[in-house]
Formats: C-alpha cells, structure tokens, sequence
C-alpha cells in the first residue's frame, strides 16, 4: 500500500492544473492490475490534498472501451483517497436536457460489453449493492455547487452507459429516450460500482454536451467537434462546482458507501 497521499481523487481532462494550489508533484502508481491511465496528479487544493487522474490519459489516446478502470481506482485508494470527483461528458436523450446543463446522475443503465468489471473474482463470493451506485452525500453536495453558480442543473438521471467507441444510432437512441432515460456516456461503468466496491464514495458531475443521434431535439447527428465545442465553453463551470465542493467538503463520511462490503460476502 502506497503512502496516504491524498484524500479526494478526480477524474477528467486537464482542467485539474489551472486551479490546483501551489506545486503539483507527479507520481506513478504501481497497481495489481497494470498501470493507471496516467502518472497520478497531487497538490493542494482548496485545503484538500486531492488526486487527479486523467480518465483517458492526458493526451487522450485511450477509447472508452481501453480505459484501465481497475487500475485507476486502485490507484487511488492505495494513495489514501476515499471520495471521488468523476465529471465527464454526456449525450441527452430527452429535450429538456439541454447542452450546457448539468446532470448529477443517480442511477445507470449498463450496455458496455467484455470490461472487467469487478475486483472479486474470488475465492470469496462478494456482491455488492449497486441500488445506489452513488454517493448521496456528494450527490447532495454536487447539486448545492452548481445551483449556487446558477448552472442548470438537473438533480436527477439514469445514464445509459454505451461501449464505444462509436456513437449509438438514431434507432438506439430513440430506445433509450423511450425507455426514459436521461444521459448516454461510455465510461460510467465499470468506474462507479468499482468505487463501489472499494467502498469509495462517487460522484458524477455529467456535462451536456450535445443531443444524442439528433433524435429528441432538431439536431444534426452527433459530431466530435460540437462535443468538443461544447465542453471548452463550460470547462470554467465544471472547475468552479469542483472548487465549490471541494470548499464545501464535510470532514466525514455521513454515507452508506463505507459499509460496502459489510452484507456483501458469503464467509
């Protein structure tokens, strides 16, 4: 087990370095399940000693479908950290959710295929509640950040996890919308229930960026660069409801997550 190094992860882009807190050291992380996605980020940050981790690498040259999830949860617990911050991009499949709104997803729906998907592979029988996949304590607290810098902000949403790397077409998407659900992403799982399993609290901070397949709104199908487009302009939103959390933080754990494990194993 790696020294206690931090306290809070985060996964995402790059925006972690323009408002972390004085100097930020790099570290690699060994983990039973290969290497991380990337060296792990560690500074300061609003009081907080946080670990960021860039989901895809910080050249984004791993696909959904490549990304080492065990390895990078492992990561983070082994550094001390025991909440995580996941922000990430998503299609809406229903018109009210607009690009540019916020989603704090609390439930989701897996259609990802042949990830590995759990730490337990024995000798132990381990299953672990995934009801509710998400920490309602940051939940709670994700929703009071964003309202607070008047982000819309659905409170709200089943996120439809897709394994990539190509978008859904229209006729997928016209299933998920009419089965009513609320975002699509392609990283969610395996990354919230393997939190889960560590007996992490999770987060899911869900950035709107476009209609998915042009289905429910007068769209255009999906294109990278109106997603990318879309998440330049509300990178600012995103690090400030980062920051107010992060500002925010109770100093426990008031949260099933954990207890985890407690009713989980046949022993």
């Amino acid at each position: 087990m790696t020294q206690h190094q931090a306290d809070i992860g985060i996964f995402g882009g790059s925006g972690f370095y323009e408002f972390a807190e004085g100097d930020i050291r790099e570290i690699k992380v060994e983990t039973p399940y290969g290497p991380p996605s990337d060296a792990v980020a560690l500074a300061a940050v609003a009081g907080h000693r946080v670990a960021f981790l860039p989901r895809h690498g910080r050249t984004h040259s791993l696909p959904p479908h490549r990304i080492p999830y065990r390895a990078n949860l492992w990561a983070l617990r082994s550094l001390g950290v025991t909440r995580i911050l996941a922000p990430c991009a998503v299609g809406s499949l229903q018109a009210h959710i607009r690009p540019g709104h916020f989603v704090i997803s609390d439930q989701f729906v897996d259609r990802t295929a042949g990830r590995a998907d759990t730490f337990y592979d024995g000798p132990i029988a381990t299953h672990v509640s995934s009801a509710e996949p998400y920490c309602p304590q940051l939940r709670a607290l994700a929703i009071d950040a964003t309202k607070a810098h008047g982000i819309p902000v659905h409170e709200t949403g089943t996120c439809v996890v897709i394994q990539g790397p190509r978008f859904s077409t229209k006729a997928e998407s016209r299933w998920f919308t009419q089965m009513g659900w609320d975002a699509i992403n392609m990283t969610q799982y395996p990354e919230a229930i393997l939190a889960r399993e560590l007996a992490l609290c999770y987060v899911n901070i869900a950035l709107v960026t476009d209609y998915d397949a042009g289905v429910v709104a007068p769209a255009d199908a999906v294109q990278v660069q109106d997603v990318l487009a879309v998440l330049r302009q509300n990178n600012e939103n995103v690090k400030k409801v980062i920051h107010a959390m992060l500002e925010r933080m109770p100093p426990t754990r008031d949260c099933p997550c954990p207890d985890a494990l407690k009713y989980a194993r046949l022993e």
